[in-house]
């Protein structure tokens, strides 16, 4: 039996449509039609995945992920048709691990999913990670390119550290600034952004074409080893 996922969506037509092409794929398929039937599957039963709409009956997907995130590091992926900057920031923030607008293709959910799920089971436990000619020893806080050490300060080191821990995943302003900075800066967006630069400079980045940082308009920035299988 393939991964278990869980579809939440008050719309049957979009949950049979999800549910059918997800089946014939492998997938163990699950659903719920609002967030508290939702939240009682995942507290009761093993998931690997949860694609989750935010414009559910009662509870709203903002509230199902704040709620899901006190118990479960389950990944979610947001399937919605609020295409606003500003509920997907809020999903992102509140815990999300992905965002798809609808209307959407089977192919793009499935992409999605696939780099949500290898994310999920590639937490990274050694103390060295290496992308490419990148290399970054977690532990010792040092970092080489093409066996050359690279001089980074200590907020480069905190905010590559960020990125490398979390291939993949869009990481908004508000999350990065929390993170490496202090709950304290996180209307500081500025400083994202200065930071960003230096560190695609010393990476040797061209801004137009990153290898790693990629640009999220409006949202964050994801940092991607490798790009993602059609």
């Amino acid at each position: 039996m393939g991964l278990r996922v869980l579809v939440v969506d008050d719309d049957p037509q979009i949950r049979r449509a999800v549910q059918t092409s997800l089946r014939v794929r492998g997938y163990e398929v699950h659903s719920a039609g609002n967030g508290e039937t939702a939240l009682q599957e995942l507290a009761t039963q093993a998931v690997d995945l949860v694609i989750l709409d935010l414009s559910l009956p009662g509870m709203d997907g903002h509230e199902v992920i704040r709620r899901l995130r006190t118990f479960s590091e389950v990944p979610v992926l947001v399937l919605s048709v609020r295409e606003s900057q500003d509920d997907k920031i809020a999903a992102l923030d509140a815990g999300a691990d992905d965002y798809v607008t609808k209307p959407f293709s089977i192919g793009e959910l499935l992409a999605r999913m696939r780099a949500v799920e290898r994310r999920s089971h590639s937490e990274p436990s050694e103390a060295v990670l290496r992308f490419g000619d990148l290399e970054v020893d977690l532990a010792r806080q040092l970092v080489r390119i093409r066996g050359e050490p690279l001089k980074l300060t200590p907020t480069e080191h905190r905010l590559l550290e960020a990125f490398v821990t979390h291939p993949g995943k869009l990481l908004t302003h508000r999350w990065l600034l929390s993170k490496v900075w202090g709950p304290g800066y996180v209307s500081e967006t500025h400083y994202v952004r200065i930071y960003v630069r230096a560190l695609r400079g010393k990476l040797g980045e061209d801004p137009s074409r990153p290898r790693f940082i990629v640009t999220e308009p409006g949202l964050g920035y994801r940092w991607m080893p490798e790009p993602d299988p059609e």
